[in-house]
């Protein structure tokens, strides 16, 4: 059977074979970057779904163009997010959603809404999934990356931020393709290819593939993977220290996009498929790193737009969109929670489905009002631990599965939920003065699980001094308990009986009465534009977050499962405040160097301090997953248009882990800091002009350091890092 990415090349290439050849200048101009001024005055969209300057928003907002894309080598999500002010990212340190990251101090992309031209292509129903590999940026023209609460215009989940990929609408032909290879047998590649197919019509398709087994860190980091016994909580012996496996790491994506243009009709698919293993960051006393004990997820959505005009001043848009998510059936556990043994199966589906309709009223040139309403439902399934993979064909409730060790008597149960929720809001945008302007948006969810949740959005933009903006915006935002925190249970039986009843402890048991977490931020942003040359803005802002769902120790176990006996049983509960103020200063500067060399220098300084209070102990810990201080730096050396040298820089100071210190209340242990640097190389207009050269070395100076992870005493504190790597990618364009 043939690959998504393998259909979606068979249709580009016979596409592109049916174009008319375009000329090799043509293919040379996406290649020139654009000047600060220019890229400055990239007009936006996500701040307040419309097309707007920078300096006529109240938000926070950074747009990243294709060819900073190019020449920085962010080739995917993941590499975008790590650079970004106020992101602290900790690769390859989960089980489940591999990498993690802090967005000005919110933990986890369920905090974070992630779109594809203005649709939702995140987790459906608002769980955890991998920011990685799979979110490739092959079609993207710009990523806009919005800061702080938008939930005013984009309901839950927007609680830190928004980041949008904005993709081009292509009327006339051309494409490209690109194959990547380097160290520890990583391969990649991708393609997009577009053009015009009739008046008003035009398509474009794009697909990408990836694998890597990654550094053998068993090699370059002995001491933290030494091979020992693989023994139970009870204290037995499954495998012993003189057969253990060798450490795997190796990871897989995918991803495929398509895009249909009818005149005023926009029709999208989105996919992306990744694969890790669930013995990531795990220690090897507590988990088996086998390459069949992997993760697998595939995330899908089909949107429709259509695009119309009531008059000259009145404008609308509908948009209709379909996701599922779907953890792939084999991917499984094997670890201490299943004693070892191969009854770890995990398995989950979510589906979200919805409809928007919004209007755009340009009242006169002072004054404009944006309004819509919405409807969405949602479907998930969640599975315990099961002993086989899941059958797909029989429900949650009729799998005919029983826990092992306790005599097939004692089924396994699995869960489904369905809830749906109705939206509108209202934002009104007014010029007052060519120095000043304002912006109050209000918006309404009702949710047939949780009620109404009301968020506002309140700004003004002050132009105090030509080139002085000073944008003052206060927001609130939600985000719905995921199916996964609500539904999630897991745990296995030792065999062990008391009264007639399977003993068992250490299982997470599921918790349906969660209510959202509740943001309300307030922040001051000045942007100043000193020159043609050089721009700084400087981000301050203060967020408070109430109802923090947490894991926490139940004081009376939840009896769960008919037959059974459970004790140090645990469960997500709304048990928590987090308060963390911080800065961003981001500063921005082109420069000629002489002759034919010119600079682009960019970079960030970040600061943040946050408490969690747990309302377990009553003690305020330490936020978890952040460094105090960052530091990111970098430059594009550019000789005309056809070479261009990159080295980053990233200095993280010491980052909080999950593990708060036993000695010292308030406190959390920590990693040590690091610097790291990379180097990106790209030479441009070889064979006839169309083809492009890169090398890209990651980790140059071959360094030693660890992300932070830590959050039990069964995961690792902190998760050794990859060592130098080398890439080499040649890029055609046609």
């Amino acid at each position: 059977m043939k690959s998504p990415c393998t259909a979606l090349a068979a249709i580009a290439l016979a596409f592109a074979a049916s174009q008319p050849a375009a000329a090799a200048s043509d293919n040379v101009a996406p290649l020139l970057p654009l000047s600060l001024e220019e890229l400055i005055a990239t007009p936006v969209i996500t701040a307040s779904r419309r097309q707007e300057g920078r300096e006529q928003t109240p938000a926070h907002i950074m747009v990243i163009t294709r060819e900073q894309m190019r020449d920085r080598r962010y080739k995917n999500l993941a590499d975008l997010l790590e650079d970004l002010p106020g992101v602290d990212f900790q690769r390859g340190t989960r089980s489940a959603q591999y990498n993690n990251f802090a967005f000005q101090g919110h933990i986890s992309n369920n905090k974070l809404l992630i779109m594809l031209d203005g649709v939702r292509i995140d987790h459906p129903a608002g769980g955890k999934l991998p920011i990685a590999e799979n979110f490739g940026l092959y079609m993207a023209r710009q990523v806009e990356v919005l800061y702080g609460p938008a939930a005013a215009l984009y309901g839950a989940d927007a609680a830190a931020g928004v980041i949008n990929i904005i993709t081009d609408k292509r009327d006339s032909p051309g494409g490209k393709i690109a194959l990547g290879t380097g160290s520890f047998a990583s391969h990649e590649g991708n393609f997009m290819v577009g053009g015009k197919l009739a008046d008003r019509v035009s398509l474009s398709v794009g697909a990408h593939q990836q694998r890597s087994d990654r550094a053998d860190l068993g090699s370059y980091y002995a001491s933290d993977y030494p091979k020992v016994n693989a023994n139970t909580f009870a204290g037995a012996t499954v495998i012993p220290a003189g057969q253990r496996e060798n450490y795997a790491g190796g990871i897989s994506s995918n991803s495929q996009f398509m895009r249909l243009d009818l005149a005023d009709l926009t029709i999208s698919f989105y996919r992306n498929q990744f694969r890790s293993l669930t013995s990531t960051g795990d220690p090897t006393r507590y988990a088996v790193y086998d390459a069949n004990n992997f993760w697998d997820t595939t995330l899908e959505t089909w949107s429709g737009k259509y695009r119309f005009d009531i008059s000259p001043s009145l404008s609308g848009e509908t948009v209709v969109d379909y996701s599922t998510y779907e953890i792939d059936p084999g991917s499984r556990y094997v670890n201490v929670f299943t004693d070892f043994q191969n009854h770890g199966y995990d398995y989950s589906h979510a589906r979200r489905r919805g409809i928007e309709q919004s209007l755009n009223w340009r009242v006169n040139d002072r004054h404009t009002v944006l309004a819509g309403i919405g409807y969405r439902d949602y479907f998930a399934i969640e599975t315990p631990d099961l002993p086989q993979p899941y059958n797909r064909s029989a429900s949650p409730q009729g799998q005919g599965m029983y826990y092992p060790n306790t005599n097939n008597t004692l089924p396994i149960v699995g869960s489904e939920i369905s809830y749906y929720n109705w939206s509108g809001y209202l934002q009104w945008q007014a010029q007052w003065a060519a120095s000043f302007s304002t912006m109050i948006g209000l918006r309404e969810d009702w949710y047939s699980t949780y009620g109404s949740k009301l968020n506002p959005r309140v700004g003004a933009v002050w132009q105090a001094l030509p080139g002085n903006y000073l944008k003052l915006l206060y927001g609130e935002a939600f985000r719905t308990p995921s199916a996964e925190e609500m539904l999630s249970a897991f745990g296995s039986f030792s065999g062990n009986q008391s009264g007639g009843l399977y003993t068992g402890s250490n299982f997470r048991v599921q918790n349906r009465q969660l209510e959202p977490e509740k943001t309300k931020t307030l922040s001051l942003t000045w942007d100043w534009r000193a020159s043609r040359d050089f721009n700084l803005v400087t981000n301050l802002y203060t967020t408070r977050v109430d109802d923090v769902i947490t894991t926490q120790n139940e004081a009376v176990s939840t009896q769960y499962i008919p037959g059974a006996l459970l004790s140090k049983t645990t469960s997500k509960q709304n048990a928590g405040q987090e308060r963390y103020q911080g800065i961003d200063i981001i500063p921005h500067w082109q420069m000629h160097l002489g002759g034919a060399w010119m600079a682009d220098l960019w970079g960030s300084y970040s600061y943040i301090k946050g408490v969690v209070h747990d309302t377990a102990d009553g003690i305020e810990w330490d936020q978890t997953n952040v460094a105090t201080h960052k530091l990111k730096l970098g430059t594009t050396f550019r000789y005309k248009d056809w070479l261009t040298i990159t080295p980053r820089l990233q200095w993280i100071g010491e980052t909080t882990t999950g593990r708060k210190n036993s000695l010292v209340p308030g406190e959390r242990l920590k990693t040590d800091a690091y610097a790291v640097a990379s180097l990106h190389l790209g030479m441009h207009k070889l064979l006839d002009e169309r083809l492009s050269f890169y090398v890209d070395v990651y980790n140059l100076f071959d360094q030693r350091y660890y992300n932070a992870h830590g959050s039990s005493s069964t995961v690792m504190l902190q998760v050794p890092q990859q060592p130098r790597t080398l890439m080499g990618t040649v890029e055609y364009r046609f």
